[in-house]
């Protein structure tokens, strides 16, 4: 069963897709998705109550006037969502920008994140990496030039040669942010978010001794595999794996991702209580 409502956090509001009963899922979608998104990754049938919350101009949630953007910000409204639903304790969890969420949940609320789900990070412990730079530039793009001007630049550009060859996924998802009907004030999500970390050091990472999943995979510019693995590598307690690459085939790499879910929700959580420290 799904319900959905909003919540008002200061002058934004956000929607809230909650699914299920059970151990609590926090489960953030990416920079530009919503909770569609979300959907595609996780298995159905989870005995486990799943919660997204679309983040700042995201999906059905408003912008607000509360500048600028950031990990932080999107995180302490998933915390603000989880407090509103009588939530304690929950694994967090995300792919790419989630991911980054998950991450600083986990250090900032360490007594109630009990585990990660890390789905193809772009970020690991440094602020703007260089692997989101053709989000900046885009978000520079949409600020510059009208819509069309600014996507031929782009698909002209040296950033997209590149992507066509070695990550032909980033770039029809990149094209798409010069398609959105917010495309213009979406840049500042784009710019801020990308410019952003997720507050995280190595050695704050290594201080998290909970179960971890990260998952990464190959042909993927936006999100390298190297981060995936730099990112697992900190994390004490954490099963790094490689899944089949989404440019390969979208639905291989779905079912992967979900079946390599399913495996650590049963494997490592089965017999874990989640409401009680």
């Amino acid at each position: 069963m799904k319900v959905q409502r909003t919540l008002r956090r200061d002058d934004a509001d956000l929607s809230i897709h909650d699914f299920g009963t059970g151990k609590a899922l926090l489960f953030q979608h990416g920079l530009g998705g919503n909770e569609a998104q979300v959907a595609q990754v996780l298995p159905k049938g989870l005995d486990w109550r799943r919660i997204t919350t679309e983040c700042r101009g995201h999906g059905s949630s408003t912008l607000g006037t509360q500048r600028p953007f950031s990990i932080a910000m999107f995180a302490a409204d998933v915390i603000a969502a989880a407090d509103e639903k009588g939530i304690d304790r929950f694994i967090a969890g995300g792919i790419s920008m989630g991911a980054a969420i998950a991450l600083h949940l986990a250090k900032t609320h360490p007594e109630r994140v009990i585990g990660l789900m890390l789905v193809r990070p772009a970020w690991s412990f440094a602020r703007a990496p260089d692997n989101l730079a053709p989000i900046r530039q885009i978000a520079a793009l949409l600020r510059s030039h009208p819509l069309a001007e600014g996507q031929a630049l782009f698909a002209m550009s040296a950033t997209a040669e590149r992507l066509r060859v070695e990550a032909p996924d980033n770039l029809a998802s990149l094209l798409g942010y010069f398609e959105r009907p917010d495309a213009l004030a979406f840049a500042d999500v784009l710019d801020d978010i990308a410019s952003d970390g997720t507050g995280v050091s190595r050695e704050d990472a290594a201080k998290l001794a909970i179960p971890a999943l990260v998952l990464g995979n190959q042909q993927d510019a936006i999100h390298p595999l190297a981060v995936a693995r730099l990112t697992a590598d900190a994390l004490p307690n954490a099963h790094f794996l490689e899944v089949p690459a989404k440019a390969a085939g979208a639905e291989a790499h779905f079912a992967a991702v979900r079946t390599v879910i399913r495996q650590f929700l049963t494997t490592e959580f089965k017999h874990r209580s989640v409401a009680q420290p």
